[in-house]
């Protein structure tokens, strides 16, 4: 890892506008089966226009504001192109078209521990047990809280991919308490401590946000939310427990550059393609103090209706996995958060400040802050 004395950046930037498609599997999406990836992204795309009060793009180039950029982020990660048909027809994905490289490029003698699949699912819970000396079940229970108030996120969100909340799941299988029906055969085990409900479904999806400088947002139609800054740290995938590592690296770098401490935090997003790295990742991250995170779930503070409130959207195992598009999409969330309008999942603690823990490909990690403007120091 680099690390080096950070600075502000020279220009405060913020974001004016935002926009997400529906996280789903597109070919069983009567509205918006037959677009292309292209067309996915436009959707998102048009959104954040629509946001920010720019449907006429050219016009307000023509006017002189010309310091707007769009960025975004589309992937279809339920299906395969088909060589030879138009680029809107498309396969599932299958097992095999993905196991091949994936042993090829991870070598689990280093990067899983007791049963984990290819990326270490287990390795930093795993750690995390021996350290503060939990047992076996007590990480079931936290898991499976966790999956609990993820799911009852998603069930608000309507751009989630799974909206059904897991009290009707229980019913159907003939539980009255959802908690059961999470420690039951139909959740079973994938890894020594990961069910079906802690590991993320891969879906179809775009987000896009606008930024432009922070002394022109005003101009526009929603409340700006300044990028305070970001840290970056990326590790190759033999290192041990490299997520930890990384993810510790670029909150120190962020911190660093904007000045605040973890107590500034209102609100964090963390990117749980499995599920334990939400836990873990905000105690890194010092949103949740060390040791004691896992008991802030059991006790209901970490759902969006708690007081440390994370990921609620419903987090990537229950909002869905995009891949590329996902920290895009916790972009997005945290936007909508900071202004106030997440409706009927708006977390309670009236948030200002979020942080976002985005880890991707096994070895990268992004942290950015974002901040509302009126607030900005």
């Amino acid at each position: 890892m680099v690390s080096g004395k950070l600075g502000r950046y020279a220009r405060s930037v913020s974001i004016i506008g935002i926009g997400a498609t529906p996280f789903c599997d597109i070919g069983n999406d009567p509205e918006l089966t037959g677009l292309t990836e292209g067309e996915f992204f436009g959707h998102a795309a048009l959104m954040a226009m629509a946001d920010a009060g720019l449907e006429e793009a050219v016009k307000d180039v023509a006017s002189g504001a010309h310091e707007i950029v769009l960025s975004g982020c589309v992937e279809m990660a339920c299906g395969l192109p088909i060589p030879g048909q138009p680029t809107h027809l498309r396969r599932r994905i299958k097992t095999e078209d993905i196991i091949p490289d994936l042993e090829g490029i991870m070598d689990r003698a280093y990067t899983r521990a007791l049963g984990g699949g290819h990326i270490g699912q287990d390795d930093w819970i795993d750690l995390y047990r021996k350290e503060y000396g939990l047992t076996d079940e007590q990480v079931d229970l936290v898991l499976n809280t966790m999956s609990y108030h993820g799911g009852r996120a998603a069930a608000l969100n309507p751009l989630a991919m799974f909206q059904t909340p897991y009290e009707e799941e229980a019913k159907e299988c003939g539980f009255d308490d959802p908690m059961e029906y999470l420690r039951s055969s139909y959740n079973p085990k994938t890894t020594q401590y990961l069910r079906v409900s802690g590991n993320a479904s891969g879906a179809d999806g775009a987000a896009c946000v606008i930024v432009c400088p922070t002394e022109m947002a005003h101009q526009f139609k929603q409340k700006p939310v300044e990028v305070l800054g970001i840290g970056a740290s990326c590790l190759e995938l033999m290192w041990p427990h490299n997520e930890m590592e990384i993810t510790r690296e670029a909150a120190r770098q962020v911190y660093e550059m904007t000045g605040l401490t973890p107590e500034d935090i209102d609100l964090l997003l963390v990117n749980d393609f499995v599920l334990p790295s939400q836990l873990c990742a905000a105690e890194e991250v010092g949103y949740l103090p060390r040791g004691e995170g896992w008991k802030m779930v059991l006790e209901g503070r970490t759902a969006f209706d708690g007081d440390r409130p994370i990921n609620p959207h419903g987090g990537r195992t229950s909002y869905g996995h995009a891949f590329g598009a996902s920290g895009m999409a916790d972009v997005y969330e945290a936007v909508l958060q900071l202004r106030g309008q997440a409706g009927p999942r708006q977390v309670k603690n009236n948030p200002k400040t979020a942080m976002l823990r985005g880890f991707g490909g096994g070895q990268n990690c992004r942290i950015p802050i974002l901040r509302t403007v009126e607030v900005r120091r």
